[in-house]
């Protein structure tokens, strides 16, 4: 079992910087690739970066390439989205995750609660 939780949401200007956090409550970690997903009002949720089990891998979608950069700390159990230029479209709850499998298609079977990000324009 892996309890998943986030940290870092909150309102911010457009053009702007924040980074959230995912902390892990497992013994295995290095077990898990994990990825950052959201979900804006009124819309699916969809996929927004992963990093694999080492932390040596890690791809992003198109929307966020170039302005996201996600990274892991084995210590500390804890992975790392730290989100610059932000934009209103990156307005969303961000959820993180957790898989034992890594890449497209992957199926993650832990989730955090969420944590809200608001950019204003």
């Amino acid at each position: 079992q892996v309890q998943l939780v986030e940290s870092g949401g909150r309102l911010v200007q457009a053009g702007g910087s924040l980074r959230l956090s995912c902390a892990a409550s497992t013994r295995t970690f290095s077990s898990y690739s994990m990825g950052w997903f959201r979900q804006a009002p009124g819309k699916e949720r969809e996929f927004v970066a992963a990093i694999s089990w080492s932390g040596g891998s890690t791809y992003y979608a198109d929307s966020v390439k170039g302005r996201f950069t996600l990274s892991r700390d084995s210590a500390k159990k804890t992975v790392y989205l730290q989100m610059n230029s932000l934009k209103p479209e990156d307005t969303a709850v961000y959820y993180c995750a957790a898989s034992r499998s890594y890449g497209l298609g992957s199926v993650y079977d832990y989730w955090g609660q969420g944590t809200q990000v608001t950019v204003s324009s």
